[in-house]
């Protein structure tokens, strides 16, 4: 059987057309230092329905290339974001 990866990671980006922009948090470790440390990659994911809104927590998995940049879908919505809905004019 083949081996899916997974990652989890928040929705950062709901700008395009069925495609999110979902940030996944990875810890490394320094090979001389021996210091973790924490990286932030961001990764064009496939939202075919367009549920996805910014700041919810969601899990992708790897997939066929669909375009140029986009490997990955969303397979579920872990919880929601609360993004507050703030007017120009409130911000003024």
């Amino acid at each position: 059987m083949a081996n899916i990866k997974s990652m989890r990671g928040v929705v950062v980006g709901t700008k395009m057309s069925k495609t999110v922009v979902v940030a996944v948090e990875k810890q490394k470790h320094h090979p001389l230092y021996r210091k973790t440390y924490r990286i932030m990659v961001k990764y064009l994911a496939h939202d075919e329905k367009g549920e996805c809104k910014l700041e919810d927590k969601v899990r992708i998995v790897e997939t066929r290339p669909l375009s140029k940049l986009k490997r990955w879908r969303v397979t579920e919505i872990l919880t929601r974001g609360e993004v507050p809905e703030v007017k120009p004019e409130e911000v003024i």
